[in-house]
């Protein structure tokens, strides 16, 4: 897969997933394997993304802050 390839996987486009990979110390990464790291990172940051949701209306904001996301990344 090349650096300039913007396919998307659901919301995450893959060129970054192999750019995330090579900075990880990876030679070479397959389309296949950035696939499915973009499922997993999608999935995990998904779970983030509903845990701070449900932070800020705990706290009676409509917005999610800085500190939701660091709070929800623990749970």
């Amino acid at each position: 897969m090349s650096q300039s390839n913007l396919l998307f996987m659901g919301e995450i486009a893959l060129a970054p997933m192999e750019r995330i990979l090579k900075n990880a110390g990876a030679e070479r990464v397959s389309e296949s394997a950035a696939k499915r790291f973009a499922e997993v990172v999608e999935g995990l940051a998904q779970e983030i993304g509903e845990g701070a949701a449900k932070l800020s209306k705990h706290a009676g904001r409509k917005t999610v802050k800085r500190e939701d996301i660091r709070l929800a990344k623990k749970l």
